[in-house]
């Protein structure tokens, strides 16, 4: 093993050790998502099982740390307690999205226990209504209308349905799909979606917008032979094309359109706002059979993505509020994790050297910024416009210790094996590598 890769799995080993310590029991394990000096008076939050910020968050982490060596007893132990909660509460969850609700109970079966997830999509078969599912996410508090989004939305439910599989995946994906196509609206370049019909401002990257929902039906109608949904996607790609930039051979989109709706940086350069996300829709496209859109070949647009990322000064702390986060969902390991995909996915080519040395300079951010002691490691991010502006170190998948320990482990393996090291693939990007190296999806 060579030091780099030694040193990025150490890293990835102190930082899940220190949240394994945090990981609680209360009617099944619950974690808390950020532990400050009163942590011991913290009670499960009502989102104790999700993907996001939950439970179901430490099974991509098992999975991952199961392509490398054994699971201990203790942790073989969370995995069956996972399981068994979110086995029985997936019967009775009426909440059906990706990284709070039902989809997101089955992304962390299938990771654990193959079979398993079967509950969580038939219960959201049960669900399904003709517009989609309602939600019980207080986005907009006077309406419990559908949402299209990856995160809590038809998109993200979708996305899982075609990874997952199974005897309830097609009706699923058929049923998110139509009900995305009923609520496009027309543009003078293509299609568009905002998190709901009734947003008036729009998030139009991956995780929230054009991007990724226009990714779902891709993908969707590539398993299902829908050439509308494809159609649908391309007209999506058109809509987020019109509104971003092809500057300096480069791709980005705004974080939110019109800026002034959200005090954020315009440009940003995430997994959820950014051209790391929004890379994936054009490996999606690729993976439909789509070769060209808007005059620009797919995989020429995620190239020029990359190229963003690359050279966007991520993840130097610029200024205030340029990158304060070294999260999977806003941060460096997110970035990281989608430049090693795409690695994988060039692999043999310079670009493929030039997104792995992407990728390392994400974890040396990482493996610098951490805290370290004898507890473990950890990551604290920051908010600029706080009085006090570091932030308690997190816990879960998507905003702490746990998203970034499987992409430092996943990144020592690269180093290790190459680019063909198994990839513990997920609802949102199992299309981005290549099929012989995906070790969980349908």
């Amino acid at each position: 093993m060579t030091s780099e890769a030694y040193e990025y799995r150490q890293l990835g080993e102190a930082a899940w050790s220190w949240v394994l310590d945090h990981v609680r029991e209360d009617e099944g394990p619950w974690l808390p998502e950020r532990l400050s000096g009163g942590e011991q008076d913290v009670t499960p939050a009502k989102d104790r099982d999700s993907l996001y910020s939950g439970i179901a968050g430490l099974a991509p982490v098992l999975a991952e740390i199961a392509q490398h060596r054994e699971l201990s007893e203790r942790e073989r132990a969370l995995a069956d307690g996972i399981v068994t909660r979110l086995s029985a509460e997936a019967k009775g969850r009426v909440e059906p999205s990706l990284y709070d609700g039902l989809a997101g109970d089955a992304t962390a079966l299938k990771l654990l226990a193959p079979g398993e997830e079967s509950i969580a999509l038939r219960r959201l078969d049960d669900l399904a209504t003709p517009d989609g599912w309602r939600t019980t996410v207080d986005f907009e508090p006077d309406s419990d209308a559908p949402l299209n989004d990856i995160i809590m939305g038809s998109a993200g439910v979708v996305m899982t349905a075609v990874w997952a599989g199974g005897e309830f995946a097609d009706a699923i994906a058929t049923t998110g799909g139509e009900a995305l196509l009923r609520v496009a609206e027309r543009t003078e370049a293509g299609l568009d979606w905002g998190i709901s019909p009734s947003t008036p401002w729009r998030a139009p990257n991956y995780s929230h917008g054009t991007a990724g929902v226009a990714a779902a039906l891709a993908v969707a109608g590539a398993s299902l032979g829908r050439a509308d949904f494809v159609e649908a996607a391309v007209e999506g790609a058109r809509h987020v094309l019109s509104v971003g930039l092809l500057d300096d051979d480069g791709f980005v989109v705004p974080h939110t359109i019109p800026p002034s709706k959200r005090e954020v940086e315009p440009l940003t350069y995430t997994w959820c706002h950014g051209p790391a996300g929004t890379s994936h829709l054009f490996s999606a496209l690729s993976y439909a059979g789509v070769t060209e859109v808007g005059g620009f070949r797919v995989d020429e647009l995620r190239r020029r993505c990359m190229t963003s990322l690359l050279t966007s000064g991520v993840p130097e702390r610029l200024r205030p509020g340029f990158w304060d986060n070294d999260g999977r969902c806003c941060g460096t390991a997110g970035v990281g994790d989608v430049l090693l995909d795409a690695a994988q996915d060039w692999a043999g080519t310079e670009l493929s050297e030039t997104l792995l040395r992407g990728a390392r300079t994400m974890a040396d951010a990482l493996v610098e910024r951490a805290i370290r002691d004898e507890s473990g490691a950890r990551w604290r991010f920051l908010e600029y416009r706080d009085d006090e502006p570091l932030l308690p170190p997190g816990t879960a998948w998507m905003q702490g210790a746990s998203g970034i320990a499987a992409y430092l482990l996943r990144l020592a393996r690269f180093i290790e094996t190459g680019p063909k090291s198994p990839v513990v693939d997920r609802p949102d990007q199992w299309w981005a590598v290549p099929a012989d190296v995906r070790v969980t999806g349908s």
